[in-house]
């Protein structure tokens, strides 16, 4: 985030301005900031589980009024809170621009790199409330002895941009962008006694014996490649009533999957670099977009998006006789959206928006579902009403949305023909709720921030399959149960906010600011069975945080920050998965619970020259 300019987080319905608008919700980051004189900074910070981030950036400034270089060399380690927890992160940033006087061209690379110790697995119920054991994890402990110490996740990916903008004449202006970014990685596990089997390995003889299982370590890769161009032109009417725009963009995605056994106890007859899994998929996503926002009267504005988008997938998948065979799926989709704004007066104003989006099945929907079963897109309908009003010392806003889904795609428990999990459509779910923020200025030094979301969140039918053992545990087959009107899984009814700082210092050359914080998340059912036995517990936590800033004549700022979370210590889980399954006449639950540190402090220097 460090060279990020600013980060737009919206819920709902995304608009078309950079391709294929958002189904849920969307961030949108832009890096282009301008810098018009040379500049450098350093930032260092330490803190809890041995936590050490550094940074360096720097950029030339405007050179010849003509071009601009930036960059930054990041990397962060820790310890992590939960056991073996490890994180290794660098990135690096270059940009390069020519500012000419109508237009611009930038080319940015930026890459990053991790390395993490898998944390996926979660603790069971039983360890939540033990401070010892929260921190447990199974991750590695296949192997005898100590845990495997490469149980880790290892990617990298890489961007390349070239962007252009240019100011055709006062009326017309034009953008586009290319792009490809390339990823590659995986994460590598220790399987005790694995059935050899599995991984295409042989059985092998020994002394007499015939030996099918064996420990080993495997590593799954993902070699992606994602490539292609956006464009968009924009024209504003003389008269500034009116303001259209033709965009579009078309990408492709190429991802392989593989899966390689890099060490076995008993190898059999493989070789090093042997793949016992491999799937390709290729995904072509063309879309086309025309927005027009136009003046009504003074104060009063609308605006009509329409956009048409194609996606195509080429993929390796399995028919209804568990063959594999190359599978092709193509998906048109036309996404309208329009709204109302109105400003009555310079301190208020209201919006209604109604936007459709439809968003098509992933990689997995399709290649672990057979031929027969071909999963549907989803569609949502999102309507939103909203209120804002402002002062000097005050702001006040409401947003009112309806956001109803059809064909959503959830996991019910129910497993393909070989045995996997898959997520199926529901006819009718939805999102309604009511959002609030307000500010007020308490004193010229003091300012207090609220925010709260309250939501219904429904699944209106669906049908839940859960395995079915025995006393000896054999499977049995499956139980269907059928839910009406449940909470979707993950979606607390009630998410609040408060943030109050206080400007103790605000001089010409050094300020000091202190920052109190808190979050309150309501129960999340864990699925969307709405079994309140299933859920994560509602949640509370809040930081402090301090920052000194003083400027030198040598040095533009120099700045002290000390963040402390949770100053509380609260005890509490921001994710979970469960399992549930009938057990000869019982039916239990299994779940895993990701716990988030108690008490905790980052302290960081930054040197701005």
């Amino acid at each position: 985030m460090t060279s990020a300019n600013d980060v737009q987080i919206q819920r709902g319905v995304g608009s078309s301005t950079n391709g294929a608008g958002a189904f849920g919700a969307s961030i949108n980051m832009n890096t282009a900031k301008l810098h018009e004189e040379a500049y450098g900074n350093v930032n260092l910070g330490t803190g809890s589980f041995n936590t050490f981030r550094r940074n360096v950036t720097f950029g030339s400034g405007l050179l010849n009024n003509k071009f601009t270089l930036d960059g930054r060399l990041s990397r962060i380690t820790s310890d992590g809170y939960v056991d073996r927890g490890s994180a290794d992160l660098n990135s690096y940033y270059l940009s390069g621009a020519y500012i000419g006087k109508r237009s611009s061209l930038r080319f940015n690379l930026f890459s990053g790199h991790e390395i993490t110790y898998q944390a996926w697995n979660g603790i069971p119920a039983s360890f939540v409330d033990d401070p010892e054991m929260r921190t447990f994890n199974s991750a590695g402990t296949a192997k005898e002895g100590e845990p495997y110490e490469n149980e880790v996740d290892n990617y990298r990916q890489t961007h390349y941009q070239l962007l252009y903008d240019s100011e055709l004449n006062p009326n017309w202006q034009l953008s586009w962008a290319l792009h490809y970014t390339k990823g590659s990685g995986f994460f590598e596990n220790y399987e005790g006694d694995a059935n050899m089997a599995s991984y295409s390995l042989s059985p092998v003889e020994i002394g007499g014996e015939t030996i099918d299982a064996s420990d080993l370590i495997q590593r799954r890769w993902l070699d992606n490649d994602f490539y292609g161009g956006i464009f968009t032109l924009q024209h504003q009417s003389t008269d500034k009533k009116a303001t259209t725009t033709l965009g579009g963009g078309y990408n492709i995605y190429e991802g392989l999957h593989f899966g390689e056994v890099i060490w076995a106890r008993f190898a059999s007859e493989s070789e090093w670099g042997d793949r016992y899994y491999e799937n390709d998929a290729t995904k072509n996503d063309f879309n086309i977009y025309a927005k027009l926002n136009y003046e009504l009267a003074e104060g009063l504005n609308a605006y009509v998006d329409l956009q048409y988008r194609a996606v195509d997938y080429t993929f390796l998948g399995f028919n209804d006789q568990l063959e594999n065979v190359t599978q092709d799926a193509n998906l048109n989709f036309f996404n309208p959206k329009a709204g109302i704004w109105y400003q009555p007066n310079p301190k208020s104003e209201m919006y209604l928006s109604f936007a459709v989006a439809n968003r098509e099945p992933n990689r997995n929907d399709y290649t672990e579902n057979p031929i027969s079963v071909v999963p549907k897109p989803e569609r949502l309908y999102n309507t939103e009403l909203g209120y804002k009003w402002q002062n000097q010392k005050t702001a006040f806003g409401a947003n009112l949305y309806y956001m109803s889904y059809q064909d959503q795609l959830v996991l019910n428990g129910q497993i393909n023909d070989v045995g996997e999990y898959v997520r199926v459509n529901v006819d009718n779910s939805y999102r309604a709720g009511l959002e609030l923020v307000a500010g007020i200025a308490l004193s010229k030094q003091v300012r207090l921030d609220l925010n709260a979301t309250f939501s219904d969140n429904k699944v209106k039918s669906f049908t839940e399959f859960i395995d079915q053992y025995d006393e000896n545990f054999n499977w049995l087959g499956q139980q269907a149960i059928v839910r009406e009107n449940t909470t979707l899984a993950f979606s607390p009814s009630v998410i609040s906010g408060a943030d109050l700082s206080w400007e103790a210092v605000q001089e010409a050359r050094q300020q000091l600011t202190f920052n109190l914080t808190g979050k309150y998340v309501g129960r999340q059912y864990i699925d969307n069975s709405g079994d309140k036995s299933n859920a994560l517990d509602p949640y509370f936590f809040s930081d402090i945080g301090v920052r000194y800033s003083v400027q030198t004549k040598d040095l533009k700022d120099i700045s002290l920050r000390l963040l402390v979370r949770n100053i509380t210590d609260n005890l509490y889980e921001t994710n979970a998965w469960s399992y549930r399954y009938q057990f000869g006449n019982d039916t239990l639950v299994d779940q895993g619970f990701y716990p988030q540190a108690g008490i905790n402090y980052l302290l960081g220097l930054s040197v701005s020259f």
